[in-house]
């Protein structure tokens, strides 16, 4: 006689009924005990082995599924962070979109402002970069950031209304500078677009719609969730870019990586007037080719070359030395514990 014992209700199916003379005990949802004679299981074609075989595939697929079953609850936490900060970004840009819009005597220093606070960065000890350290009275006091309060002020205002209606937290100036220097250049390209129609608001969003290059933000977007520096970074890293040379921004710039064609295609990031900064950046043999490529582009219906150039640019600027933290402003979710579960 062969005894078997099974706990696993789903492979009793496959189990020949026993004899009348076989069975000890009713079959139950429980614990099964039973004696097979060795003849009968020949005759039926089954043996020890090949049940227990049965057993362990059987164990097999149900801890599979519940493991998928958690990989499927994982992805889904994941996904709603994802919903959670993608949501919370279209509001800090609509909120951005509307104070720059009502302020756009204050793009230029918006947009200087972004680059102060990243040129900072310093590839030999690591520090500095876009982590909002130019909020600091003892720095945006300073003589390169001059003219640039206004435009912390104003943002400021608006950090005040997003604060107001985050969920995961307040957002960084860090955060927030970037997004206010990529609000004001989308306001910038939409100007542009408006200006080729004859001053036509609709007109021109349909025309940027259809022409810009809106979609090339892809990579920006996804750099949300910088830290704030906790103290001013160090002075001597930003030139004054209204009395620099040419040589100059050209050397601050091969510092940080980037060369003439970056030089060039950040013009409006380097002063009030754009048209006084590129007519200088033209007199250097190694940045007037790009100087005059990008006036190219601008003058047509897509500006494809100077629009892409200008987001790449930026987006490399915006995340100098920075340790994105992908989970930032997302709700506290609900932990699983371990050692509850029950396999």
């Amino acid at each position: 006689m062969v005894s078997f014992v099974s706990t696993v209700p789903s492979f009793l199916a496959v189990v020949p009924a026993p004899s009348s003379t076989t069975s000890r005990h009713p079959v139950n949802v429980g614990i099964v005990c039973c004696k097979i004679e060795v003849d009968n299981v020949q005759r039926h074609g089954f043996r020890r082995r090949d049940m227990l075989h049965g057993i362990g595939a059987t164990i097999g697929m149900d801890v599979m599924a519940r493991s998928c079953l958690y990989v499927e609850v994982a992805n889904a936490a994941d996904l709603i962070q994802r919903r959670q900060r993608s949501e919370f970004q279209s509001s800090v840009k609509a909120t951005l979109a509307t104070a720059i819009k009502g302020n756009p005597d204050l793009i230029p220093p918006i947009l200087t402002l972004a680059l102060n606070d990243s040129v900072t960065y310093d590839k030999s000890t690591k520090s500095g970069g876009p982590n909002g350290s130019i909020r600091f009275s003892s720095e945006i006091s300073r003589p390169e950031n001059k003219g640039l309060a206004a435009a912390l002020n104003l943002l400021e205002e608006a950090k005040k209304e997003i604060d107001s209606y985050s969920k995961g937290g307040p957002i960084s100036y860090a955060d927030l500078i970037q997004y206010a220097a990529q609000s004001a250049v989308k306001s910038t390209f939409l100007a542009a677009a408006i200006k080729k129609c004859g001053g036509n608001e609709e007109k021109g969003n349909l025309l940027y719609t259809a022409y810009g290059s809106n979609g090339q933000w892809g990579l920006f977007n996804r750099e949300f969730g910088r830290s704030d520096a906790q103290e001013p970074d160090p002075e001597g890293r930003v030139p004054q870019w209204d009395k620099s040379s040419v040589q100059e921004m050209k050397d601050k710039f091969t510092a940080l990586g980037f060369g003439p064609r970056q030089l060039a295609v950040m013009s409006a990031f380097l002063g009030p007037d754009q048209a006084a900064t590129e007519a200088l950046l033209a007199t250097d043999p190694d940045v007037s080719p790009w100087v005059q490529k990008y006036q190219r582009s601008r003058e047509t219906v897509s500006q494809t070359d100077y629009e892409v150039d200008l987001i790449t640019t930026l987006t490399k600027l915006s995340s100098l030395g920075q340790q994105i933290n992908y989970e930032a402003y997302t709700y506290p979710v609900q932990k699983i514990e371990l050692s509850k579960l029950k396999l």
